[in-house]
């Protein structure tokens, strides 16, 4: 089950990511790791320009860098590759 208060910081000031967000919150967070689902509450915590334009391709801190390949490929794999 995904607590709602993750849901809530799924929402943003953007349409575009709101419907990113929760799409990935919808379809692939529960798939994930303990630890990378740490790393997408972290990725919660950068300011919406940022979130945007590492989604669409733009350099992202490394940490980061798998997680938002999951997002522009649509896949919803655990970040270390594996189905």
């Amino acid at each position: 089950m995904i607590p709602s208060s993750l849901r809530w910081r799924c929402r943003r000031g953007l349409l575009e990511l709101d419907l990113a967000l929760g799409r990935f919150l919808e379809e692939g967070y529960e798939r994930l790791a303990p630890r990378e689902r740490a790393l997408f509450e972290d990725l919660l915590t950068e300011n919406d320009a940022d979130l945007w334009a590492w989604m669409q391709g733009e350099t992202a801190p490394a940490r980061f860098a798998a997680l938002l390949e999951s997002f522009r490929l649509g896949t919803h794999h655990q970040i270390d590759g594996s189905p």
